[in-house]
């Protein structure tokens, strides 16, 4: 299949999917209900952490996280006592109410030095970016809880780091159709694919990508290939890759 005609089909579906239709069907839609950046940040990074498994359970689990937190996101973060935050209730998945308290810890020394999780990200690398906010998650907490770092991924360990680069796609992609685009220091040309199951599988189908492993070195691989399509942008190709994968369309050259 011709160069071209890979792009022709990601741009038919990356517009197909990418409309304010698909945001009631995804964690996303969570971000959307709030205005004040911190809140939107706060529920980006705990919808972007849980958004594994089946859809259906991920909006339900993440609704029910958000009711714990109260109105504002932010302000629990910043006031609540995290120590009552404990134990291995399970919130979704492996995901448990001790995890919750120990992003929350982040999250609060985080604000407690910036107005914004941007300013870990703007000017670095992405992964560089993660690295940096996930040491900073670290040590907020007790050694003793290393258990949750699991639910951030590690790029210095070749991670995908998947759910991350999700939440940095909804804070960064300036669209303002399903992407929330509130950070205004990093261009949506630096952003890296949310690498997921989906996505890695139609990219291996189109012949995008070679490795397959899906890790970092692929997405470094696949996002290198997206920017040949659209330098400006070229993580809008995740909403057809993972669009194509997810209703388990099979592209022939009768859909070209």
């Amino acid at each position: 299949m011709k160069t071209g005609d890979i792009k022709a089909i990601l741009d038919e579906y990356s517009a197909k999917i990418n409309v304010p239709e698909f945001i009631d069907s995804d964690p996303v839609k969570f971000a959307h209900q709030y205005r004040l950046l911190q809140d939107i940040e706060v529920t980006g990074i705990l919808s972007a952490i849980n958004a594994w498994g089946r859809r259906d359970m991920i909006l339900r689990d993440i609704s029910r996280i958000l009711d714990i937190m109260g109105e504002s996101p932010y302000d629990f973060v910043m006031s609540a006592n995290l120590n009552m935050l404990s134990g291995n209730q399970s919130l979704h998945r492996t995901f448990n109410l001790s995890d919750l308290g120990y992003v929350c810890r982040g999250l609060r020394k985080a604000y407690s030095a910036h107005s914004s999780v941007e300013e870990y990200f703007a000017g670095r690398n992405m992964f560089e970016g993660i690295k940096l906010f996930r040491a900073e998650i670290i040590s907020a907490n007790e050694s003793g809880q290393q258990r949750s770092t699991k639910h951030l991924s590690n790029p210095e360990a070749n991670s995908a780091c998947k759910r991350l680069h999700l939440f940095l796609r909804w804070m960064v992609r300036n669209d303002r159709i399903v992407d929330l685009g509130v950070w205004k220091n990093i261009s949506p040309s630096e952003l890296y694919i949310p690498l997921d199951v989906h996505v890695g599988r139609v990219s291996r189908s189109l012949g995008l990508i070679s490795r397959k492993q899906n890790d970092r070195k692929t997405v470094e691989e696949l996002t290198s290939v997206l920017k040949k399509f659209n330098p400006d942008d070229p993580i809008i190709y995740d909403f057809g890759l993972f669009g194509i994968g997810e209703q388990k369309i099979v592209i022939t050259n009768d859909k070209i």
